[in-house]
C-alpha cells in the first residue's frame, strides 16, 4: 500500500521524470492521452523541459517511501518572445507540475507547489504564475494555495501568486 513521501531538489538527471510529468500534467483530461513523443516535441510544451537544468530553472521532485518519483514542480524563466502558456512577463517564472496519477488527491501536489513557491522566493522571485485549463481539478488547488486568474483565455487561464 502507498503510504508515504518525500520531496527532494530536482537535479539535471531529473530530465527524463520531468518529460514524464510533462506529459501527465498535458494529459490530465480521463481519455485524454497523447503519446509521450508528441507532448515532448510539441513547441507549445518543449520550451518547459528542453535544455533542462539551465541556471535559472528550479524544481522539486516527490518521491514515494520505495525511493520512486511520483511527482514533481518545477519553473522557468522563458522569454518574451518564446513565452509559456502562463507568461506573464520577464522576471516572473513560470510553473509547471505534474503528479502521477496514482498519487493525485493524496497531498503530493499541494506539497509540491508549497515548496516550489518557497523555492521561488527564496531564489528571489516576488510572484510566480502557471497556466491552467478552466475544467481542470487542479484549478482549485491552484486557489486554495494563493493563486489567482490575472489573464482569461478562450480555455485556460494564467494565474499568479505571490511568493512573499
Amino acid at each position: 500500500m502507498l503510504t508515504g513521501f518525500s520531496i527532494r531538489r530536482a537535479t539535471q538527471p531529473d530530465a527524463v521524470f520531468l518529460g514524464d510529468m510533462l506529459v501527465e500534467a498535458a494529459n490530465w483530461r480521463a481519455g485524454g492521452v497523447r503519446p509521450r513523443h508528441e507532448v515532448l516535441t510539441s513547441a507549445d510544451h518543449r520550451r518547459y523541459l528542453a535544455g533542462w537544468k539551465r541556471a535559472a530553472d528550479e524544481g522539486l521532485i516527490a518521491v514515494g517511501d520505495d525511493g520512486v518519483p511520483v511527482g514533481a514542480a518545477w519553473y522557468r524563466m522563458l522569454p518574451q518572445n518564446e513565452p509559456g502558456f502562463g507568461y506573464v512577463g520577464a522576471g516572473v517564472p513560470e510553473l509547471i507540475i505534474g503528479v502521477h496519477p496514482l498519487w493525485r488527491a493524496r497531498g503530493v501536489g499541494r506539497s509540491l507547489l508549497r515548496g516550489i513557491v518557497e523555492l521561488a522566493s527564496a531564489q528571489g522571485y516576488a510572484r510566480i504564475s502557471l497556466s491552467v485549463e478552466r475544467d481542470n481539478f487542479a484549478r482549485n488547488l491552484y486557489r486554495s494555495e494563493g493563486f489567482n486568474v490575472t489573464a482569461e483565455g478562450l480555455m485556460r487561464d494564467t494565474m499568479v501568486r505571490r511568493t512573499g
